[in-house]
């Protein structure tokens, strides 16, 4: 069920000049959360900024007796809604709609989990990451920015044991160039045999290119796209993508109530906004 609450700001913690990870106590929402789910939040009360903007939702926050009691939100400050986000003091409130959208489908042994995030793409990650590892799935994330300050939270994931591929555009740490290089090198070595489940969430370029070389090698890919939305609810519109779903007709469907999250081959890439 989605609800619309006033959140308690816990912590905000300052990872770089750019990005920031606020802790947020909304019990509510973190009872409900499945992998891959995102929130319409508002930082402020006042007319600026006007709409609500959506963000996947990083972490499940629990108390001492494990119950959940919050959760997290990845962000760079890129404008108006984020810069607020990244000066958001402990005890401060913002107003938060959620859990929504369709959720990643984490899979099960025998077939593996590869994740593939650029940037802030490595938001939903966490959250689908413990849900891998409670399947016990050997899982791999394939982790991309422009350089090596940009990457962030190693430790989440190292701690469920899984394996992590570095990329970044400039080679200050892990391969240099893109992520998709080293996905490719991956899949390319991969035995047909071998199921493998390729997750995505980045750029729409990125995605794109993600959803083609695990088509190449006959994989299924689900992506998490990054669509501006105004509502969160289906009424605006402002989020359609254009889909192909019965591979008969082409129509547009709300990424907000059909997605985020998709099958790569569900998408008319070439019709995708960049």
């Amino acid at each position: 069920m989605v609800v619309d609450v006033e959140a308690t700001v816990l912590s905000n913690v300052r990872l770089s000049d750019e990005y920031n990870v606020l802790e947020l106590e909304v019990p509510e929402i973190a009872a409900q959360t499945k992998p891959g789910q995102f929130l319409m939040v508002k930082p402020e009360m006042g007319p600026d900024p006007l709409l609500r903007r959506p963000f996947s939702i990083f972490e499940i926050l629990h108390d001492q007796k494990g119950n959940p009691k919050g959760i997290s939100l990845l962000n760079k400050r890129v404008g108006i809604t984020t810069e607020l986000l990244f000066h958001k003091q402990p005890g401060s409130h913002m107003m938060c709609l959620g859990p929504l959208g369709r959720p990643y489908k984490p899979v099960c042994p025998p077939t593996e989990a590869w994740m593939v995030a650029g940037g802030v793409g490595l938001a939903p990650f966490a959250t689908l990451s413990y849900a891998l590892a409670k399947h016990q799935t050997i899982s791999t994330l394939f982790y991309g920015a422009r350089h090596g300050g940009d990457l962030f939270y190693l430790d989440i994931f190292e701690r469920l044991g899984i394996r992590i591929v570095l990329a970044t555009e400039d080679g200050s740490r892990g391969e240099k160039g893109q992520i998709t290089a080293p996905l490719e090198n991956a899949l390319s070595k991969s035995p047909p045999s071998k199921d493998v489940v390729v997750y995505a969430c980045g750029p729409t370029a990125m995605l794109k290119k993600v959803a083609t070389l695990a088509e190449s090698y006959g994989r299924t890919c689900q992506v998490s796209v990054e669509q501006v939305m105004g509502c969160g609810l289906g009424g605006c519109y402002s989020c359609v993508i254009p889909v192909n779903k019965d591979s008969k007709s082409r129509h547009y469907v709300r990424s907000c109530i059909e997605g985020p999250v998709f099958l790569s081959e569900e998408i008319f890439w070439e019709e995708m906004d960049y």
